[in-house]
Order: C-alpha cells, then sequence, then structure tokens
C-alpha cells in the first residue's frame, strides 16, 4: 500500500519529536516528509511536499492552527489538529466534524485517526469544515453544526433546528426545511448542544428547541412543534420543561 504522504507542525520541538517517534513506531503506514514550527513554515511545506495529510497544533505564535486555510484556495489534504484545548474546543472539532488528538497523545488513538483519514479522504468538504471550526473557536459560540447524510455534509444553523428524535443508532434532525438522519444518537447531541440554551432534552428519544414549540399538552404529554412534528414529554422531565419554557 502507498504510504500516507504527512507534514506535522507544532511550535514546540519536543512536541514535534514526540509525534514523530509515534508515527515512526505506531503507524509506519506514515511518511513524514517535514516538521514546521509554524504556519508560514506550514504553508511552504504544503505547496512543496503536497502533503495528504497535515497534523497541525492548535496554539502556535502570530497564527493559530486552524488559520491555515486562509493560505489556500483549496483544501486539498486532510487536517488531524494535535491540541491541549479545552472541552468547549473539543465539542468545536466535534460539530465541525475535523478530527482531533489530545496531548499527551493516545496511541490507539492516533492509529484510529490515522486510519480514518487513510479510509474516507474526502478533500471536496474540507474548506467547509474548517471554515466551520474557524468560526466556531473564534466566536466560543456554537451557531451552526455539521451533519453527515448519505455521504453529503451539510451544514445546519442551529435556529433552523425545530427537532432531534433518537432512532436506536441514528437520529433524525427535523429543520425548517428539511429532514436529515446523523449516525449518531441522542446523547451525541445532547453533548454537543449542552450550551446551546434553546436545546432541551424532553424524552429518552427526543430534544426539542424551545423557539419552535406551538404548545403542549399536560394531560398527552407531548409537544406540539413548527412542521407539524410532534414530540414526546417524558413525565419525568415534566417539571424541568415547564421551568425552562417560562
Amino acid at each position: 500500500m502507498e504510504k500516507l504522504k504527512a507534514i506535522l507542525v507544532d511550535d514546540e520541538e519536543s512536541a514535534r519529536d514526540v509525534l514523530e517517534n509515534l508515527l515512526k513506531r505506531f503507524c509506519p503506514n506514515v511518511e513524514l516528509l517535514a516538521k514546521c514550527s509554524n504556519v508560514e513554515q506550514a504553508v511552504e511545506a504544503i505547496h512543496t511536499h503536497k502533503p495528504q495529510l497535515v497534523f497541525l497544533d492548535i496554539e502556535m505564535p502570530n497564527y493559530a492552527g486552524f488559520e491555515i486555510v486562509r493560505f489556500f484556495d483549496h483544501i486539498d489534504f486532510e487536517i488531524i489538529f494535535v491540541t491541549a484545548y479545552d472541552q468547549y474546543a473539543i465539542r468545536a472539532f466535534e460539530v465541525s466534524a475535523v478530527d482531533y488528538l489530545l496531548k499527551p497523545i493516545d496511541i490507539d488513538r492516533l492509529k484510529i485517526a490515522v486510519s480514518k483519514v487513510e479510509t474516507t479522504i474526502d478533500h471536496k468538504d474540507a474548506a467547509q469544515r474548517m471554515a466551520l471550526l474557524s468560526s466556531t473557536l473564534e466566536r466560543e459560540e456554537l451557531k451552526s453544526i455539521l451533519l453527515n447524510d448519505k455521504g453529503y455534509q451539510y451544514v445546519v444553523d442551529l435556529d433552523e433546528i425545530i427537532a432531534i428524535e433518537a432512532q436506536e443508532s441514528y437520529s433524525t434532525l427535523y429543520t425548517l426545511s428539511k429532514r436529515y438522519t446523523a449516525s449518531k444518537n441522542l446523547k451525541h447531541f445532547e453533548r454537543l448542544l449542552c450550551d446551546a440554551p434553546n436545546f432541551i432534552r424532553v424524552h429518552k428519544s427526543w430534544m426539542v428547541n424551545k423557539t419552535h414549540i406551538l404548545n403542549y399538552s399536560r394531560s398527552d404529554l407531548t409537544i406540539n412543534l413548527a412542521g407539524d412534528i410532534q414530540a414526546k414529554l417524558s413525565k419525568y422531565k415534566k417539571e424541568e420543561f415547564e421551568a425552562a419554557i417560562r
């Protein structure tokens, strides 16, 4: 199998050396072409070596790692971020479907991330994913999420989402314009949207956006929403739900 051509970018020499050694020992299918200490060097190395994969630290002098997209008209490489960031930033990576490794790097997680790039390289959506990540990190507020549905990726504004319904290991997202089916469970979306004040978990199978609630029935324990969507309300969530919509 042809090796995956890669470069790594980190302003700390020790971090560069650690990742290089891990790749040599545990990911022999990766050919490391260059090590860079900042974004400017990385841009030159990308133009020179044309890697398929860039391991990129987030926090560096002059430019943050995610700002690398400003230097390219077209992103034709995959990015795995290497970060010591907090939990908010981790959600930002997940929201934008961008892969990441946490420092100190877990070997199994590194292998999985590299394997994912090998099997699912898809540069056509890279710019969209990076734009969403950049926007989320800069504003420190989630405004949109990236959804994978039937092989396509969609950026969906949170304000457009009416409700999310769990269907075993999948979820249906009802929006003002269409429905999406995502291969993620409801717990995944609950974690992503934990700081989005308009989203309420109302049932083991439902999360709703309270801005789209029309009315609800206390006796039937149902919530009527925009788009003729009717969600279930758990009796255990009733008190919490009523407090949230006051």
